[in-house]
């Protein structure tokens, strides 16, 4: 796993989101939701965004839960990089089931 908070380099930023599409080889797509509050209506919107990540394992499959953090240009789109696969609730759910 690569270390995000290293010193020399400053804080990096990390988000979290869903893999929404395995573009090519080591690279995903991670779909990064946030809440937003409308500044006139006050009603609280989800806003989404897409990042190119470099996944050094290969391991993302769509629809898996991960965390990504800034990184150097890797590539044209890619600026980001996969730190960990999380669990998601949904997996762990349906192992109980069966």
């Amino acid at each position: 796993m690569v270390e995000a908070r290293d010193n020399s380099r400053g804080l990096r930023k990390r988000r979290k989101g869903v893999v929404v599409s395995k573009s090519g080889d080591k690279s995903v797509v991670v779909k990064v939701d946030r809440r937003v509050r409308h500044p006139l209506y006050e009603k609280v919107m989800r806003r989404s965004k897409n990042f190119h990540a470099h996944d050094e394992a290969n391991t993302a499959k769509v629809g898996d839960m991960v965390m990504i953090s800034e990184a150097r240009p890797i590539s044209k789109l890619k600026r980001w990089r996969v730190l960990e696969i999380l669990p998601t609730g949904r997996a762990n759910a349906g192992a109980d089931a069966q």
